[in-house]
């Protein structure tokens, strides 16, 4: 039989290939892991996802079939947001022209930092959010927004003029036709009440926000909750790191079942917006920021 016999490599030389192997497969993980820290810590952070969502209401007056809202959450400026990316975000929002824009809570992080620089972050986000050139703004207290001081929040929004709802609800009015915006105080850390933030014998549609999404339980339950069309909320960012096959990583407290999207509840639709921002690390993988863009439409 001809041919030539295959080469053997001595003890030497497969230890080497051997050793080898093991070092391209070590460096090679070590690159893959560098990659995704770069795409989950700049890329995936920076990348702004505009969600556009058609809200379907039932008894929504003809003057507000096509009216678009967008949703602005979880800003958590200076903890990880920089100031150059809420601006940004601000001029992405200001292109679509929406005829409302609703800010649901978070606006600077209370942790880890001395509360000054809570109260800084809260100054800074509001000279930035204030070149929103919608001329409807309003917004809602999230957990980090108490922590740093309630009325210190809602008193510097105020002096840009963007009211912040704490337990209250005002009607948004078009050629003599409305439906009602309601806000909850925020209700993991201080005293949400429906009873003032729902109206009692609303004329029109219903949109409550409350900051955190797991508050939607309760809402259901109350007996005011029937009257309520829409529930926008935050908190969760979505998970900020979503694993295939695992699924999101970090959830807060309250924000832990209802993560990111849309969820019905008999008359009531809840939708879950993944915010801007980040806690705790500076990283966001399969999880972009969101600005979401509501067209409401008749049910």
């Amino acid at each position: 039989m001809s041919g030539t016999a295959p080469e053997m490599l001595s003890p030497v030389q497969q230890r080497s290939s051997a050793s080898f192997t093991r070092r391209d497969f070590l460096a090679g993980l070590g690159a893959l892991s560098t990659g995704l820290m770069l795409d989950a810590g700049e890329i995936g952070r920076h990348t702004i996802e505009v969600v556009p969502r058609t809200l379907k209401i039932n008894r929504l007056p003809e003057a507000f079939h096509g009216y678009r809202i967008v949703q602005l959450s979880d800003i958590h400026l200076d903890e990880f947001t920089e100031r150059t990316f809420l601006r940004l975000v601000v001029h992405r929002i200001n292109q679509l022209a929406p005829d409302l824009v609703l800010l649901t809570g978070d606006f600077a992080s209370r942790d880890p930092f001395p509360i000054r620089y809570g109260h800084e972050a809260i100054l800074h986000c509001a000279d930035i959010v204030k070149e929103l050139t919608c001329p409807l703004r309003y917004g809602i207290l999230g957990n980090h927004d108490t922590g740093i001081g309630s009325q210190f929040v809602v008193d510097t929004f105020k002096g840009i003029g963007i009211p912040i709802l704490v337990n209250q609800h005002l009607p948004i009015e078009r050629n003599g036709q409305r439906f009602w915006l309601c806000g909850v105080d925020d209700p993991g850390t201080a005293d949400p009440i429906l009873d003032l933030a729902i109206p009692r014998d609303p004329d029109g549609p219903v949109i409550l926000m409350s900051h955190p999404p797991d508050f939607a339980d309760d809402v259901v339950r109350h007996p005011r909750g029937p009257l309520v069309d829409v529930m926008l909320s935050g908190h969760s960012h979505g998970g900020q790191v979503r694993l295939p096959f695992i699924g999101p990583l970090i959830l807060p407290p309250m924000g832990m079942k209802y993560v990111a999207g849309l969820f019905r509840f008999n008359n009531m639709q809840l939708y879950v917006n993944r915010g801007i921002g980040t806690v705790g690390l500076p990283i966001r993988f399969n999880c972009l920021p969101e600005i979401t863009h509501f067209t409401l439409q008749a049910g």
